[in-house]
């Protein structure tokens, strides 16, 4: 079947944004596993690479995003530079935050990326301040606040979607459903549909495909459009799959036999992107020098990493607030 009226050029640049994203993971756990270069954990996004390219794709440069602790694909999807990335995860000088933030705080305001977030839910409230302060400020600017299911357990999730809703901030929030919280089953430890969740604070809701990047970048688009129009939240619940455990060294025994296996061949959206491009008469060729591209961009990032020197000494002062001596009043 050849697919006539696909857009092959807008299929391309998600192409590479998702392939980018993919092999930045995939070169960040061989950093972590193989050469033990990361310190601490890191959350691959493998398998939800959808989400982060069609959902930041309308977006400005001067919209706001804030993550999760699975936050590197939103991040370089924002624009993010992706050696300043891979510098910050080895905690080397030239990192986005200096070294000082690694994987689950990274942050890149010059793209105005505000931040991950080690703490679930967090990020959630954080971003309803965010978008209060356009609207005092008069702004046109929208907030898009990324968190996955579990999430939605958490008290910030009703205080954040109640704040934006009383006040009418300009806030799209995103619910990645990956299907799992942690090493649990979301389903087994959540009442209801979190979607439903949502209505009942009464923001407009969407309920979509998260690996279908085609179909959900129009969503996206519509979405982002409606609320820079109106002002006014809204809800987008993306159901996804992390083909990865929660952290690197996660082997994800909790979950069935197969079943990764068996999304990774029916569910991936990579694949899905590239079968549709192939219809709609690109080259598998073409399709595979994308993937080269990719792989090459972020092994040089790796390679600029491991090179770099370690933050000076006397960084670890700046940065930080001085409240006075603790044995006087700080106020």
């Amino acid at each position: 079947m050849t697919l006539t009226n696909f857009d092959r050029e807008k299929g391309l640049a998600r192409l590479a944004t998702m392939e980018r994203i993919r092999a930045f993971e995939e070169v960040a756990r061989r950093a972590a596993v193989d050469e033990a270069l990361v310190l601490g954990a890191i959350h691959l996004s493998i398998g939800q690479e959808a989400v982060a390219t069609a959902v930041i794709e309308p977006l400005r440069r001067d919209d706001y995003i804030l993550s999760t602790h699975r936050g590197h694909g939103h991040t370089l999807a924002k624009g993010a530079d992706a050696q300043a990335m891979m510098k910050e995860l080895l905690g080397r000088e030239g990192g986005c935050c200096g070294g000082k933030g690694g994987s689950m705080h990274i942050a890149d305001f010059g793209v105005r990326m505000l931040g991950a977030n080690g703490v679930v839910g967090a990020n959630i409230t954080i971003a309803a301040g965010a978008a209060h302060g356009i609207k005092l400020l008069g702004g046109d600017q929208i907030v898009v606040c990324f968190f996955g299911d579990g999430a939605a357990n958490r008290g910030p999730f009703l205080e954040g979607l109640n704040w934006a809703g009383v006040f009418d901030l300009p806030i799209l929030f995103v619910c990645e459903d990956n299907r799992y919280s942690a090493s649990t089953l979301t389903s087994d430890m959540t009442s209801g549909n979190v979607a439903d969740r949502a209505r009942a604070l009464g923001l407009p809701t969407t309920e979509a495909d998260g690996n279908d990047v085609t179909s959900l970048a129009a969503t996206a688009a519509e979405i982002t459009a409606r609320i820079r129009q109106t002002g006014k939240p809204e809800f987008l619940h993306a159901r996804t799959y992390r083909l990865s455990g929660h952290t690197y060294f996660d082997p994800a025994t909790y979950r069935p036999e197969g079943e990764a296996d068996e999304m990774r061949a029916t569910r991936c959206p990579i694949a899905k992107l590239r079968g549709e491009l192939v219809q709609a008469g690109v080259a598998k060729g073409d399709l595979d020098q994308v993937r080269q591209a990719a792989e090459e961009e972020m092994d040089a990032a790796l390679d600029a990493a491991r090179d770099a020197p370690w933050p000076a000494a006397a960084s670890v002062f700046a940065d930080v607030q001085d409240i006075g001596s603790p044995t006087e009043e700080a106020f």
